[in-house]
């Protein structure tokens, strides 16, 4: 991948990543390694998880035929680096720190020192000088979303939030959707939650796959990608979600479930 390499396209975004959320150190830098090398070919880190370095290790570690470029990387602004001067240095930082360009930069929160106008134009100037390929949101509601689009030259290539069978979020989809932004999702089992409902544990039999894969391709099937983290035999079975087809009654089935659960519910958070 070129520095002159186009921007991504929200078809350019593998429908299915790897999440590094409280992964650290050499673990870190292993289920990254080891992912890559079991077929990944998008991670997912953020300024907050304090792992870029080990995570950009991983990446160059992994024993592959492809180059460590190609795969899809991105990470995010912390809420306390969203001004202007704070997210350019911060940014510029974290591609030092991942040893490569990001294909996309999010913001993490659309809080505390986050303002649509400056920050965007932060992000506007790090695309523009080739810090990262693209920008994206993260944790936004309908309409900071379109508070943001209002903004940016450069328009958002991905949102990323909750999102499982327990918390749907029709209306964010729906809403990404129809302003050319990818949903991607975080907590795509709800740490577990998910996979002990009924229907989707009805769903699993009918197609021969584990609850967790149901989940991720239901997600799959509503253009949703997904950033699980996960770690050994997870990895595979994960993977082997891509094979999975729900008909479209499951993926309705699955839809209707009323029960409603959000694991991230800061108390700022922004739909409060």
């Amino acid at each position: 991948m070129t520095d002159d390499a186009p921007a991504p396209t929200p078809e350019d975004v593998p429908a299915l990543g790897l999440g590094t959320w409280k992964l650290t150190g050499d673990t870190a830098t292993e289920v990254v390694t080891d992912a890559v090398e079991a077929g990944y070919r998008h991670v997912d880190t953020a300024q907050l998880y304090d792992n870029e370095l080990e995570v950009g290790r991983g990446l160059r570690a992994a024993d592959t035929d492809i180059d460590a470029d190609e795969v899809f990387l991105a990470t995010k602004v912390a809420p306390e680096n969203c001004s202007y001067e704070d997210c350019v240095s911060s940014v510029r930082a974290s591609k030092d720190r991942l040893g490569r360009t990001p294909n996309l930069v999010y913001v993490h929160w659309p809080r505390a020192a986050y303002d649509a106008a400056e920050t965007s134009r932060a992000l506007d100037d790090l695309v523009d000088e080739g810090t990262t390929r693209a920008i994206g949101v993260s944790n936004f509601t309908v309409e900071l979303l379109d508070e943001f689009l209002t903004h940016a030259e450069h328009a958002p290539l991905a949102h990323q939030f909750e999102c499982h069978p327990l918390l749907p979020q029709d209306e964010l989809v729906d809403a990404c959707h129809e302003r050319d932004v990818l949903p991607v999702a975080y907590s795509p089992v709800a740490r577990g939650k998910a996979l002990e409902h009924p229907v989707v544990q009805e769903v699993a039999d009918e197609v021969d796959a584990t609850p967790g894969q149901v989940c991720l391709a239901w997600l799959r099937a509503r253009n949703v990608a997904a950033i699980p983290k996960t770690t050994g035999g997870h990895l595979a079975e994960n993977l082997q979600s891509r094979d999975v087809v729900l008909s479209d009654e499951q993926v309705e089935r699955i839809s209707a479930i009323e029960e409603r659960h959000r694991c991230v519910n800061p108390p700022s958070a922004p739909w409060d």
